[in-house]
C-alpha cells in the first residue's frame, strides 16, 4: 500500500469545484474526488497552522497537548513529566510511529517543522525534506523535490508521503506569469452585494477590510496579487482572484504529481488524501486573507480520500482531521491508541456508511484570538476570551444553513440556542479536563495560559516592533481614527486600556 497525503495550506473546501464552487479552481483535485469519498463536514479542532498539524499527527486535541498557538507557552507541548520515557508521547503514539509499526516508510516534503520550530511534527518520520523557505515556497519550488522522490521510490511499496503546497496561503504569491484566470469570472454571490464590503469597511481589527495587511493597509510590492486595503470592488476582486489563483496553481501541481503516478503505473493502487490545515476567511466575520478565528470558515477543511477498493460519494457527517489517524489504523489493520481523541470513520470508506461521523465538533483558536466554539446541526456557537482587537462579543451564534458566511449574529435573539451551545461546549470541556487528569502531567487548560500571558501571539503587546506591541497598537488605534473608525477606536481603547497603558 502506498499513501500520498497532499496538504494544501489554507485551502477552504468551498473554493473547490468538487465542493460546489462556481469557479474552475480545481480540475485535478476534482478528478481525484470523482474516485473518492468526499467528506463535507471535516474540521480541524485547533487552528491555525501549528495547532492544526500538531493535532492531526498526534491524534489529540490542543487542550491535551498544550499546542494551541503560535507563540508563548501555547506554542510548545506540555512537558510530559515523570511518564516521559526514552520516547515521548509524540514519538510513541503519533500517527507517524503507528505507520512505521505497520511497516511503512514514512517521508515528508515540507518546511513546516522549521517554520514554527515544531520539531515534534517530524516524530515518526524516516525521511524529511525541508524545502527551505519556511512556507514561502510556491509550487514550482516544491514540485522538483516531489517528483525526484516519487521517481526514486516508484518501485518501493508501503510508503506514506506527506507533501506541503503553500500557494493559497497569504500573502498570495503565485508568479505573475501565471496571469489571472478568473478576471472575467464573477465573485461569489454574497460578495457581489456592495453593502457587504461597505459594512466591513467600518469594522476594526487585524485583517479587516481596510487593514488587510494586519494592522495597516500597506501593500507589499513583492506580492501584487494581495491588496493592502479593500477600498473598492476592484480591490476586493483582486484579493479573491489572488486566493483562487493560488488554489488553481496548487491544483496544477497536483495534476503533475498525479500524472507522475500514472506514468509509473502507480495511480490506481495508491491511496490519495487531499486535505488542509485550515481554511481562509474571505469576508466572513469581516476578516480577509487570514485564518484567525474559531469559526466555520477558518476551521473547516477539505477531506478527500481515494482509497483503492473503497467507496465513492459524499459523507456529510461531522469529523475532525485527527479522526484520520484511527481511520487509517482501521483500514490498515493497525491499533488505535488509547491516548488519541479521534474516532474512526473507516466505515464510510469501506462500506459507504452515511452515518459514520459525529453529532458535534468543538473548535479552538488561540493564535489570533482566544476563542472556542461548538458546531452542531445548523449551528455554530462561539465564545471569545480575547477578541484579538476585533470587538467580538463574549458569545456569538450563527445559523450556518441560512447564513453560511457568518454575517448575522443571532446571539441576542436566540438565548435558548446559546444556552444549548454553552452547555455542549462545557460538556466537551469537562470531558477534556477529565482526560487531561488521566494522561497529562497537569490539569491546565492552555487557552487560559494564553490569556494569562497577555493574549494570543498575533495580538499581544510584547516587545517593540511586534505587531501587537503597545506602540504598534497605539499607532493602530490612531489609524482607526484617521480612517473614519473613531467609534471603534474608542471602544478598543476602553476594552484594552490595561494592555496599552505604560
Amino acid at each position: 500500500m502506498r499513501i500520498l497525503y497532499i496538504d494544501i495550506d489554507s485551502l477552504r473546501p468551498d473554493h473547490l469545484g468538487c465542493y460546489g464552487y462556481h469557479r474552475d479552481t480545481s480540475p485535478n483535485i476534482d478528478s481525484i474526488a470523482r474516485e473518492s469519498m468526499i467528506f463535507t463536514g471535516c474540521y480541524t479542532p485547533d487552528a491555525p497552522c501549528m495547532p492544526s498539524r500538531t493535532a492531526f499527527y498526534s491524534g489529540r486535541f490542543g487542550i491535551q497537548t498544550g499546542v494551541v498557538g503560535h507563540g508563548g507557552t501555547g506554542a510548545d507541548p506540555k512537558p510530559q513529566g515523570v511518564s516521559r520515557s526514552f520516547d515521548d508521547q509524540f514519538g510513541a503514539y503519533g500517527l507517524g510511529r503507528q505507520l512505521q509499526n505497520l511497516g511503512f516508510h514514512t517521508a515528508m516534503i515540507s518546511p513546516f517543522g522549521q517554520r514554527h520550530s515544531a520539531h515534534w511534527f517530524y516524530a515518526g518520520f524516516n525521511e524529511i525534506h525541508n524545502t527551505g523557505l519556511g512556507g514561502m515556497e510556491s509550487a514550482e519550488q516544491v514540485l522538483p523535490v516531489i517528483k525526484e522522490w516519487l521517481l526514486k521510490n516508484q518501485e518501493q511499496d508501503n510508503w506514506f508521503l506527506h507533501i506541503n503546497l503553500w500557494d493559497p496561503h497569504t500573502p498570495y504569491r503565485v508568479p505573475e506569469h501565471f496571469g489571472n484566470p478568473f478576471e472575467k469570472t464573477p465573485l461569489p454571490d454574497w460578495l457581489q452585494d456592495p453593502s457587504a464590503l461597505e459594512r466591513h469597511q467600518k469594522m476594526v481589527g487585524p485583517h479587516s477590510a481596510l487593514d488587510v495587511g494586519m494592522y495597516n493597509g500597506e501593500e507589499d510590492p513583492n506580492h501584487p496579487r494581495q491588496p493592502g486595503s479593500l477600498t473598492c470592488e476592484s480591490q476586493l476582486r483582486r484579493l479573491i482572484d489572488g486566493y483562487d489563483t493560488g488554489v488553481l496553481y496548487a491544483d496544477d501541481a497536483v495534476g503533475q504529481i498525479i500524472q507522475n503516478l500514472k506514468d509509473a503505473g502507480l495511480y490506481e493502487e495508491t491511496a490519495i488524501i487531499v486535505s488542509s490545515d485550515h481554511g481562509e476567511n474571505l469576508g466572513e466575520l469581516g476578516i480577509y486573507a487570514e485564518h484567525g478565528t474559531a469559526d466555520e470558515i477558518t476551521c473547516k477543511v477539505p477531506m478527500i480520500i481515494k482509497w483503492p477498493g473503497g467507496h465513492t460519494g459524499i459523507n456529510s457527517k461531522l469529523h475532525y482531521n485527527l479522526d484520520l489517524a484511527p481511520t487509517l489504523m482501521d483500514l490498515l489493520g493497525g491499533e488505535t491508541q488509547e491516548i488519541w481523541d479521534g474516532q474512526s470513520f473507516a466505515a464510510a470508506i469501506v462500506s459507504g456508511d452515511s452515518n459514520s461521523g459525529r453529532e458535534e465538533v468543538a473548535l479552538s483558536q488561540c493564535a489570533h484570538v482566544a476563542q472556542r466554539s461548538i458546531r452542531w446541526a445548523d449551528w455554530l456557537y462561539l465564545r471569545t476570551y480575547h477578541d484579538g482587537f476585533h470587538l467580538f462579543p463574549q458569545e456569538m451564534l450563527f445559523n450556518l444553513k441560512e447564513d453560511p458566511y457568518e454575517q448575522n449574529d443571532l446571539a441576542a435573539t436566540s438565548p435558548e440556542i446559546c444556552k444549548e451551545g454553552a452547555w455542549r461546549l462545557m460538556r466537551w470541556h469537562d470531558a477534556q479536563m477529565q482526560k487531561m487528569a488521566e494522561f497529562a502531567s497537569d490539569s491546565v487548560d492552555p487557552l487560559w495560559t494564553v490569556v494569562r500571558e497577555g493574549g494570543p501571539f498575533h495580538a499581544r503587546p510584547i516587545s517593540p516592533g511586534h505587531p501587537g506591541s503597545k506602540e504598534a497598537l497605539r499607532a493602530y488605534f490612531d489609524r482607526l481614527e484617521n480612517t473614519g473608525r473613531s467609534e471603534g477606536a474608542a471602544k478598543l481603547r476602553e476594552r484594552h486600556a490595561a494592555r496599552i497603558s505604560e
